[in-house]
């Protein structure tokens, strides 16, 4: 028993460790310096490597190769060992080799092996030596700041790597871990239906529904050691399953205290709200014979991202359907240039109004839209028209619904979640995963693979990722300094969940696109996790769509700060690609609104139409709306998104049916005829918004090298800058045009027009003409060896391409 934890009893410790005589180790101060992850000096380094070669080279002296590995194992726990180890590097080992006299080829090799053995026997969490990553260098390379955390850093692998041996050792490896989708729940075996659940907490547990008449003595589950439930549903006479396809199933169990109580199986594939009740129940459906007919895309290297939900897909008052997005929606996105869906909503939650994120029913499609072979079909249709699609899974938390969701599932607090105050979000009013469970990894890796096995989904967006990270949960937290990246406050279980998470997702589908709603910043998040990252794709520039709403509710047009702006749009970290967005479904929630309604407000009701005057607040409105998208775009980031109906200046905000607005379903869809209808504005957005997407196409910006910003000019209001061979003009003065302003470039030659906000194309004043040439000339300018003379005119972009 004593290596159950990887530790000697503390009596028989103090009694059987055998001291070297000498221990030159760190003095007890340096150790907790050590501990703490202080920054360590050169000076203190050398002094540790110093101090462990003398101590192993004393060590070796005492004992030969036989008793070697054992010994130190006893002594694990001495911190002078420990710390003599963890500070030794090859070249201090070989220095150590040295000083062992009489040395034969045979006993180094054998003492080489032994000092593996002795490596991983002392590399626990509890003796302070992590594994590092292998590649941690290039991190450090990347990003100095974070030498002074390469314990926290290896720590984090450390528990990443020992998880992935235990997967190996007892699962078959991750991604037979990951394949639990297909043994728990309901699965087909020969000769009937078998159910698998964890409930620990439960003493009996029986499945009941229509098909025995809700009788929990005639399908009795068998529980083993692990809190696994199995339950045996043998076919009918004649062969067929005993249970129909797509009837109500619950779990019946008893608790330890005689309380009988029903609950949806977790793993349940379908769920459909009880009719005349607000409570979801579980359905049994046999498997599914879609085959899909379109490979999935190459993934794109700059996504432009197209969120939507699909319940307010529709111009109706209604709630709309898979079939309604596949046929109606999919090719207005395709359309536009967009090259990847993000899919929110998906994952089933018994309360509409929560947008999806209050999820219940974790491997269960959202039956209020349609079936789970119409959502199949939407994935295939898309993939079909080039577009890869993404889920907004939602791992960060679950609804509190005891009846139909995963709270108190076996009639304990705990089960899924945390147990106390740390399994619950009080300002999202729901439970929160205990990421450390070898079961609930088994149930979360497990639903990312069910999504991307059984639906094709390429890739995920991950909810509340800062929420998991921190035990504070990002709350009344700015984030000023590296210490709190790396302090007690992050969630050690929740960092290595991620890790696995994506280094799974890349072993299902190498091309798949993983991005993270993430706003503390935390170093490492989109680098691959052998070097010590996280092994996102991507990260939401979440500051960026932050900035525009603090603009346009609280600054005059003249207050408007250029540095300000170009700052929170190039604030990214190196190497971590960014996704930059003006606002997505968030900024248009109830409370809040467009930022087309920020901009034009009341006169969108009365002033859009063509035939009306093109009043100043429209003109105003219809300008910055396009100088707002493209400035994101161009300098915000490596992808792009954009929030369904926002790209044509979707008017208004989003509220869900509920008791307070009368249940009412106004504000809940998305009103294409605005768009469609010729004698209205909008169409000028739209059109906007699409030559936008094919410019980037043609011209790849946001996979080249982040921008060089020429020129912030805050009593002219502009910002110039490059980016993959092209020159980016933004004029954001209200009144004040320029003629012949100079600006500087790095390439020499002939520049025309590729895009301009201006053009009367897409509702502009046309004050530009595409044809116009620009010559540039041998005069630096802002640091440029290049410049030239353009024409700005006020609250325009201007786009210029090199023809020559």
């Amino acid at each position: 028993g004593c290596w159950r934890d990887g530790r000697l009893p503390a009596s028989e410790r103090a009694g059987r460790a055998v001291q070297p005589p000498v221990s030159p180790a760190p003095a007890r101060d340096q150790q907790q310096h050590l501990q703490s992850g202080s920054i360590r000096s050169d000076q203190h380094t050398h002094n540790m490597e110093e101090a462990s070669k003398a101590w192993l080279a004393t060590f070796l002296s005492q004992y030969d190769l036989e008793a070697f590995v054992p010994k130190f194992v006893e002594l694990q726990y001495d911190q002078d060992a420990v710390y003599a180890l963890a500070a030794l590097d090859e070249a201090a080992e070989e220095k150590a080799l040295a000083a062992r006299v009489g040395f034969s080829h045979p006993q180094e090799l054998k003492f080489r092996k032994a000092l593996h053995e002795l490596r991983e026997a002392v590399s626990t969490p509890e003796a302070g030596l992590f594994k590092e990553p292998p590649r941690l260098k290039d991190l450090f390379n990347e990003d100095s700041y974070l030498r002074p955390y390469r314990k926290q850093i290896s720590q984090r692998y450390d528990k990443y790597h020992r998880f992935m041996k235990q997967l190996d050792k007892h699962e078959g490896g991750l991604l037979n871990f990951a394949d639990s989708h297909r043994r728990f729940g309901f699965t087909t075996v020969e000769g009937g239906i078998r159910l698998r659940e964890w409930a620990p907490g439960a003493s009996e547990l029986a499945l009941v529904g229509e098909f025995n008449n809700w009788d929990h003595k005639r399908h009795v589950g068998t529980k083993n050691s692990y809190g696994h439930w199995e339950v045996f549903v043998p076919n009918l006479p004649d062969g067929s399953p005993a249970i129909p396809d797509d009837s109500v199933v619950k779990l019946w169990m008893k608790l330890p205290d005689g309380k009988e109580i029903f609950r949806i199986p977790a793993w349940v594939k379908r769920s459909v709200q009880a009719k005349g009740k607000p409570v979801y129940e579980g359905r049994y459906v046999k498997p599914s014979t879609y085959k899909f007919k379109s490979p999935r895309p190459p993934r794109p290297n700059g996504p432009k991202i197209y969120e939507a939900h699909i319940g307010i897909s529709s111009d109706e008052p209604c709630i709309a359907t898979y079939n309604f997005f596949t046929d109606n929606v999919l090719r207005r996105i395709a359309d536009l240039g967009y090259n990847c869906i993000q899919l929110m909503a998906i994952m089933e939650h018994a309360y509409y109004g929560s947008f999806g994120y209050q999820v219940t029913n974790f491997f269960a499609p959202s039956s209020r839209f349609g079936t789970p072979d119409d959502l199949r079909r939407l994935v295939d249709t898309a993939h079909s028209l080039g577009l890869v699609v993404i889920l907004d899974v939602v791992h960060s938390h679950a609804s509190k619904n005891v009846e139909d969701g995963l709270n108190m599932f076996d009639g304990t607090t705990a089960c899924y979640f945390h147990g106390g105050g740390r399994g619950t979000h009080d300002q999202w009013d729901s439970r929160l995963f205990n990421y450390s469970h070898w079961e609930v990894l088994r149930f979360l890796l497990s639903n990312l693979k069910y999504w991307m096995d059984e639906f094709m989904f390429d890739g995920f967006r991950y909810d509340g990722a800062t929420s998991m990270l921190y035990l504070h949960h990002g709350l009344g937290r700015v984030f000023t300094n590296y210490d709190e990246y790396f302090d007690s406050s992050v969630d050690l279980d929740a960092s290595v969940y991620f890790m696995l998470a994506n280094t799974l997702v890349k072993l299902v589908h190498p091309d798949s696109l993983t991005v993270a709603e993430e706003v503390s910043g935390v170093p490492g998040l989109c680098r691959p996790v052998e070097i010590g990252g996280f092994g996102f794709d991507f990260r939401l520039g979440m500051a960026i769509p932050d900035m525009w709403i603090k603009i346009l509710k609280e600054q005059r047009d003249e207050e408007w700060n250029m540095g300000s702006m170009v700052w929170t749009l190039t604030n990214r970290r190196y190497l971590e690609p960014t996704i930059s967005y003006a606002e997505s479904h968030d900024q248009a929630l109830v409370g809040d609104k467009t930022i087309a309604f920020w901009l034009m407000d009341k006169e969108m009701y009365t002033n859009m139409s063509k035939f009306t005057e093109l009043t100043p607040v429209i003109e105003r409105g219809l300008a910055l709306h396009k100088m707002i998208r493209l400035i994101c775009h161009t300098l915000g980031g490596e992808g792009y998104l954009n929030f369904i109906g926002n790209e044509f200046g979707h008017p208004e905000w989003l509220d869900f049916p509920r008791e307070g607005n009368g249940e009412s379903y106004q504000h809940a869809r998305r009103q294409w005829r605005l768009v469609d209808d010729q004698d209205l504005r909008y169409k000028f957005l739209n059109a906007f918004d699409k030559q936008m997407q094919l410019s980037e196409t043609k011209f790849k910006w946001l996979t080249a090298p982040q921008a060089h910003v020429t020129l912030k000019h805050e009593q002219d209001k502009l910002i110039v800058f490059e980016r993959a061979g092209l020159v980016f003009a933004f004029n954001f003065h209200s009144s004040q045009s320029f003629s012949d302003y100079r600006i500087g470039l790095g390439v020499p030659g002939k520049y025309m027009l590729e895009l301009s906000t201006d053009d009367e194309q897409f509702a502009g004043l046309g004050r530009v003409l595409q044809t116009t040439e620009f010559f540039t000339q041998p005069q630096p300018w802002h640091d440029r060896p290049h410049s030239m003379l353009v024409y700005l005119p006020c609250r325009s972009a201007l786009v210029f391409k090199k023809v020559d």
